[in-house]
């Protein structure tokens, strides 16, 4: 597939997300912060990051924004509302709204690696009104009634 990119003046002299390994689900988003400006994440604080990206995706796909594992592991920095739907009729900046859970500040730098975006297929539903549901084994068993 291909998907159509616009980048915008703050991403100039960054390189598009990549996949990292041939079997990567997720390309990389780079943070489109000025170079002379990195941004700090206070301990529970979250700060909105540019990528200096819009794109078109075709009817029928979604992107997901998710987050990084090793900024997960290594800082305790995730994103919020994850996965971040970007719909296909959206052509704004996608933006990466991450929070930082760790002890220490975080600093976002020009060109860092700091969540990953995955394409994937959509299905929209129609309703359908009914009055009983089949039945199932699990039933309306929810939260823990699979047992640990």
């Amino acid at each position: 597939m291909q998907l159509r990119v616009r980048t915008l003046d703050h991403f100039d002299g960054l390189e598009l997300p990549a996949y990292q390994t041939p079997g990567s689900a997720g390309l990389d988003l780079p943070a489109a912060v000025a170079e002379d400006a990195p941004v700090t994440i206070a301990p529970g604080q979250w700060r909105l990051i540019p990528t200096g990206l819009c794109i078109a995706l075709p009817d029928g796909y979604e992107a997901q924004v998710r987050p990084r594992s090793g900024l997960a592991a290594k800082f305790a920095v995730t994103c919020l509302n994850t996965p971040g739907t970007v719909d296909a009729d959206y052509r704004g900046e996608i933006r990466v709204n991450l929070i930082n859970h760790g002890p220490e500040p975080f600093i976002v730098r020009r060109g860092e690696r700091i969540a990953q975006m995955i394409i994937a297929p959509v299905t929209q539903i129609v309703w359908w009104r009914v009055d009983t549901l089949d039945e199932t084994a699990r039933g309306a068993g929810g939260f823990g009634s699979t047992g640990v």
